[in-house]
Order: C-alpha cells, then structure tokens, then sequence
C-alpha cells in the first residue's frame, strides 16, 4: 500500500489500475484490496475515466502535520523574524528517506522568487539547504548514498571518490554552515545550517537564499550568524525537555 502512494511521488498525480499494476508487477486482485483500502481511508480517490489520485485524508493529515510538527512550530517564527531581519527566501527542510523535502517557507524577497515550496522534494546533493545535511549525516549513512547516487555527488563537485566527498563534506560540519552560490537558482546564494535532535543526529536545515548582487562579505558573515543561531535555537526547541511527560 506504501508503495501504491509513492507512485503519485514518481512524476504521475493521476495514475490507472492497468498502469500501477505495470509498475508495481503485482496481480489486479491484490491492487484491487488495497486500493479499496486506501479509498475507504480517504488516502486515494476514484475519479471515472482518469484513474485514482491522492485523497482529501492527505490535506488534512497535512494540515495536522503544520500544526504539531515540532520543526515547523519552533521554526515558524525563527524564519520568520530572520526573513524580516534578511530580505530572501527562508526554508526549513528535512531529511527523511534518503531525500531532502521542503516543509516551510518564508519569503520577504522581490528580486526573485524560489521553486521549492512545501512539500517539494529537493536536489540531494545540490544548494547550502541539502548540502549541510548531508555533511550532519553519519558517516554509514553518508556511504550508503554516495554508493546508490555516486553520479549525484560528483556532478555538482563534491568528489570523484567516497573520501573526497567525505573531506568536503567534513569541512562544512566543522564550520557549521554551508554557503552556496547560483547552484539552485542562478544569480543567489544559499546560506545553511543543519538542525539536530537531542541525540546529535541531523534532522534537516534551515536556510535563506538572498541575491547576490551588491551582497558584500561583511553582510554574508552576518547572516551566517543569523542563521547559525536560528538553527541552534530551533534544534533546542526540538530537544525533550527532562520534565517532560512519558
């Protein structure tokens, strides 16, 4: 049933029993049950002539997951207060399922405007907001993909070899940001920092593209401040608290 779901995610919104059953390779009579399933949930709707499409059960769960996901909550007014402080585009963005997906978005920009809003998967490997995740991720992790996406890695220069990216990726974590100039949208630059849990492992990024134009060192090196204490004060906030309940 997940992965009857995940097709609507694979370049399709509308997709025909014939056609799942072509990509999933199982019989009609299994696709059939779970389908009922999913339909009876609210997950998938039946639409005669087209095909299934995604439910009303996923806007509300969405509308759920805005309002009780701890990332958002916290980080709703930090990005907000940074994007009021820093004309751009403000993202915060997890790491889930070996992808990096957009979950909020502020903007206080008019020069430009960003593809990437809620709900919209972005490049792994490509732009300070995914980059600086994958620089907080363990290192079997961090192995595990480079061996399924090696392509990826080396396309935006990260290295021709696990240790090389691994080196490039080490500098990032050290430093604790990551910036990134036009490799996403051209003509800005992305400004990253990751966000942890109480366990040290890297949940997602917060971040802010700003226009390049007339952007001096000295205004870069504050709003890397700005955005390093962002995403500190948002990974605290996320941190069980000792007093809280079972």
């Amino acid at each position: 049933m997940i992965e009857i779901l995940d097709l609507f995610g694979e370049g399709g919104l509308q997709w025909t029993p014939e056609a799942m059953m072509k990509r999933l390779g199982c019989p009609r009579s299994t696709l059939y049950r779970y389908l009922k399933v999913l339909a009876d949930a609210g997950l998938v709707t039946s639409l005669p002539d087209i095909g299934f499409t995604l439910g009303p059960r996923i806007a509300e769960l969405d509308f759920e997951m805005r309002s009780g996901d701890l990332m958002i909550t916290n980080g709703r007014p930090l990005l907000q207060a940074l994007t009021h402080e820093v004309p751009g585009v403000g993202l915060l963005c997890r790491y889930y399922r070996n992808r990096v997906l957009c979950v909020h978005q502020e903007s206080s920009a008019e020069e430009f405007r960003s593809g990437y809003e809620r709900g919209r998967p972005m490049p792994l490997a490509r732009g300070s907001a995914s980059r600086v995740i994958l620089a907080g991720l363990r290192l079997a992790q961090l192995r595990k993909l480079y061996e399924t996406q090696r392509a990826e890695f080396s396309d935006v220069g990260l290295g021709s070899s696990f240790a090389a990216v691994q080196e490039h990726l080490s500098a990032i974590r050290r430093q604790g940001h990551c910036i990134s100039r036009g490799e996403v949208t051209p003509g800005v630059v992305g400004i990253a920092a990751p966000v942890f849990d109480g366990e040290d492992a890297v949940v997602g990024s917060l971040s802010i593209t700003v226009w390049e134009s007339g952007l001096a060192e000295k205004r870069i090196a504050f709003i890397v401040d700005r955005v390093r204490f962002s995403a500190k004060v948002l990974g605290n906030a996320m941190r069980r608290r000792p007093d809280a309940g079972s």
